[in-house]
C-alpha cells in the first residue's frame, strides 16, 4: 500500500494517510451519521429521530468530529425561525460512496461469518 510508505525505503508510519482514512471508522457513530446524511441534508432534531439509540451529547460530538474533517457542513438557511441543516460535502459525499459503500458491501458478503467466528472465539 504506497499511501502507508513514507518513503522508497519502505517503512511504515503511523501518521500516514491511510490511518488518517480509517481513523474516521474509530468513532462508531460518525459512520452512521454520515450514513444517515447519505440520504440528504437534514436538521439536527430529523437527524436524531432518524438514529435510533444516539444521545443529543453523543450526536453533537459526531457532528463536531466530522465538521472538523470536512466530511460534513452546516447550512444556514435564512428562514423564519432560522434553520440548520447538516449535508455532506463532496468530500463527505466521496467517503459515503467509496470506502463506506464498499465496507457495506463486505458486510453483506461476510458478516454472518464474521459474526459466527467471533462468537466462537468468545
Amino acid at each position: 500500500m504506497v499511501a502507508m510508505r513514507s518513503g522508497d525505503d519502505g517503512e511504515l508510519v503511523a501518521d500516514c494517510r491511510l490511518r488518517l482514512a480509517t481513523d474516521i471508522f474509530r468513532h462508531t457513530w460518525d459512520v452512521v451519521v454520515l450514513a444517515a446524511l447519505d440520504a440528504g441534508p437534514r436538521r439536527r432534531r430529523a437527524l436524531r429521530r432518524s438514529i435510533g439509540g444516539i444521545s443529543d451529547k453523543v450526536l453533537t460530538d459526531a457532528l463536531n468530529r466530522l465538521l472538523s474533517t470536512g466530511l460534513i457542513e452546516r447550512r444556514h438557511l435564512a428562514e423564519a425561525p432560522p434553520r440548520v441543516d447538516y449535508a455532506l460535502t463532496a468530500l463527505g459525499r466521496s467517503f459515503a460512496d467509496g470506502p463506506m459503500r464498499a465496507l457495506g458491501t463486505w458486510v453483506t458478503e461476510y458478516g454472518d461469518e464474521l459474526s459466527e467466528l467471533q462468537e466462537g472465539y468468545r
